[in-house]
């Protein structure tokens, strides 16, 4: 492949709702460009860019994959996006690198819940769209329910540039509304130029009426020229076509079928006139405390930001950089402005799904690949080290379905760590902690298919095979009385003997106040130098607890009374006398197990709202209040035991269609209801005599 300059460079996204075509649109960009000389099939697994085993094996891109193509003297850098909401992160990665993207609906399903995601996510960015009516031949396809759908959701400006001709097994071909002609499919579903059928004239006249007055007002002089009267050119509707779709007002329609390969040669044509190429991408970056504009140059200063990283067992660490301004070339040092560290660049290349192709040289606009980069992560901007900048940070989902992973075989917990920390390089999402009340090691993503991916790849890439387990809840035990309560350990078997003698008083306290430890010994009926020891026996006693085993919270002791032996007292003896009276204490000091209460935010459209809060109060919830947020939405505030919360990300994707979010923090403990008490301290000795 050849060098391009900025002004022959399109990077476009090619992004939608899962199963809206997207992998199959993009396999015949690719065959229709001739840069592939067959064109695979998703469901074959013989796509270019879903490469990896577990997305030819689940038949759904996991992964975001680079496919360049050139086309009229053009670079089109197009990048290929997952459509399931797990892989979010993905695709907003790939948002900061591109300048456009090309919306792709299914002609039978329409607009979908990720499609919606995506359009707001552009929306938020300023990207400009192509909307991509695809599956035109499946049955029920509907383009004109399609398009009536998209200006409700996403407004006036969804303008059409296309008719299709003929619908589902009869779709053969589409009407052009710019020039007025018709491309038909022939032999070899190639489209060849006719007049328009005479059945759709009135339509494609309607049509392109409506194209012309959007034209119009994206220029002043067209405008004009329109109100007087005068007819406006197919290169005056062109060029504000043009315009409208940089500013992001207008987002030109176009069908199609990829599987067909029907179409796809005008989208090519459309993508090289049409959408903007980098050097209309208006960035910025900080420089010390001052912003900078940057400008998409190759005399410019270097700088480039890394929007995707991925790590590869025989490759190592490969890097894909979107450079926004100056030029790089192979073997040559580059400036991490963001973790402040000297790089090393070998090769660069660019790739087509899995399939390098070596570079000498990249410019201002270009997407890349490099290898091995020591330091260098998702998300930091490289630059020169004379012109540091630094790029705004991306902003990710929070990782909110978390499960237990541990080893399937003994002896490979040293292996897990290095692993997940390669895949935490690979998914700024994903988050590793270890759960000391627990000891468990915690993994949290955003949904179950987000950690299934993860423990796949920690098999294939790094030879562990994980599992994955619902968390342990870190419950808590306390009193609700008061009691006093004597300690004796005495112990005689030749020589010294043992001797500790202590009188607790047990009190509860407030709520989160834990643990106080109050020396009223007078008259030294306990050393001083043994109360150290006694209240070490009573925080390891606390430790244990007497209900279910979890610590004991919110407790007073006192230590008021006891004796000693001259010769056989110790402070061990102390410490075991100590433990033995706040475990028999505490049982008679009506102990009760404690549950951890989350403060819980849903964001939710507000038709929802109701359905929300239903399922809230199934869980034990307790609704605290409900707010508008504006543009339909609304969130709902409450706070539920975490216990009923590890699945919910599952369950709040199903109530909302996958339209809600929520958040959650730790809030306090409250007393478990006596019934699911007993099941917790039931299932709680159950493990405890299989663990031993």
């Amino acid at each position: 492949m050849k060098e391009y300059r900025s002004s022959n460079l399109r990077n476009v996204a090619i992004a939608a709702h899962g199963g809206a075509g997207k992998t199959s649109l993009t396999e015949a960009l690719l065959f229709n460009s001739g840069n592939i000389n067959r064109l695979g099939r998703v469901d074959d697994g013989t796509t270019i860019t879903d490469f990896e085993p577990e997305e030819v094996r689940r038949k759904v891109t996991i992964s975001a994959a680079l496919a360049p193509c050139e086309w009229r003297d053009h670079k089109l850098n197009f990048v290929d996006t997952p459509g399931y909401a797990d892989f979010v992160a993905e695709v907003k990665g790939v948002l900061r690198a591109v300048d456009s993207v090309i919306i792709t609906v299914c002609a039978a399903a329409g607009v979908e819940v990720e499609t919606e995601k995506v359009w707001r996510y552009s929306e938020e960015l300023a990207l400009p769209r192509l909307v991509f009516v695809n599956k035109m031949d499946r049955e029920n396809a509907d383009f004109r329910a399609v398009l009536k759908r998209m200006r409700t959701i996403f407004g006036a400006g969804v303008i059409p540039i296309q008719l299709p001709v003929g619908r589902e097994a009869d779709f053969c071909g589409v009407v052009d509304l710019i020039g007025m002609r018709a491309f038909m499919a022939g032999r070899g579903n190639q489209f060849t130029e006719t007049e328009i059928p005479a059945e759709m004239l009135e339509d494609a006249v309607s049509a392109r009426q409506q194209l012309v007055e959007a034209a119009a007002e994206m220029d002043d002089d067209l405008l004009i020229k329109y109100l007087d009267g005068d007819e406006l050119t197919t290169a005056d509707i062109a060029n504000g076509l043009r315009k409208g779709i940089g500013l992001a007002k207008i987002f030109p329609v176009m069908c199609g079928s990829a599987y067909r390969n029907l179409g796809i040669t005008q989208l090519l044509d459309a993508v090289v006139e049409y959408l903007p190429g980098p050097e209309t991408r208006q960035i910025s970056a900080r420089q010390g405390q001052n912003e900078l504009p940057v400008t998409v140059k190759s005399a410019d200063p270097f700088s480039a930001v890394i929007f995707k990283t991925t790590a590869d067992p025989f490759v190592g660490r490969l890097s894909y950089i979107r450079l926004f301004s100056g030029s790089i070339k192979a073997d040559s040092m580059i400036y991490n402005a963001s973790k402040g560290k000297l790089e090393r660049v070998g090769n660069i290349f660019t790739l087509r799904g899995k399939q390098q192709e070596m570079l000498q040289n990249a410019y201002a606009g270009d997407i890349i690949v490099v290898a091995k980069l020591q330091e260098t992560g998702t998300g930091d901007t490289l630059c020169e080290k004379s012109n540091p900048v630094v790029f705004e940070p991306f902003s990710y989902p929070k990782a909110m379905f978390t499960m237990c992973l541990e080893p399937k075989h003994k002896g490979d917990e040293d292996k897990i760590g290095p692993a997940l920390n390669r895949m935490m390089d690979e998914d700024p999402v994903l988050k590793v902690k270890k759960n000391v009340e627990t000891g468990q090691l915690l993994v949290s993503g955003l949904g179950e298919l987000h950690l299934d991916i993860m423990t796949e790849r920690i098999r294939r890439k790094f030879g562990v095979e994980v599992v994955l387990k619902p968390p342990k809840v870190p419950y808590r035990e306390t009193i609700r009385g008061s009691v006093k309560i004597e300690g004796k350990h005495k112990k005689q078997s030749g020589g010294h003997g043992q001797y500790g003698h202590v009188w607790l008083q047990l009190d509860p306290l407030t709520p989160g106040a834990n643990f106080e430890f109050v020396d009223s010994i007078f008259g030294g009926s306990v050393p001083r130098q043994y109360i150290p020891a006694v209240e070490k026996g009573v925080r390891e006693a606390l430790n244990g607890g007497v209900v279910a085993g979890f610590p004991m919270v919110d407790v007073k002791v006192t230590l008021y009374d006891g004796s000693y032996h001259n010769v056989d007292s110790s402070e061990m003896a102390f410490k075991i006398a100590s433990s033995l009276a706040l475990r028999k204490g505490a049982m008679q000091a009506k102990p009760v197990l404690l549950e951890p209460i989350c403060n819980v935010e849903v964001e939710v459209p507000e038709g929802f709202m109701g359905d929300i809060i239903g399922d809230l109060n199934g869980k034990r919830g307790r609704i605290q209040g409900m707010e508008p947020m504006g543009n339909g939405l609304g969130v709902v505030k409450a706070q539920v035991p975490m216990s009923e919360l590890f699945k919910y990300p599952i369950d709040l994707r199903s109530i909302t269609q996958g339209r809600g979010s929520f958040d959650m923090s730790f809030s306090h403990y409250e007393e478990v209801p006596q019934r699911l008490a007993e099941s917790i301290i039931a299932a709680n000795s159950k493990e405890s005599l299989i663990e031993a």
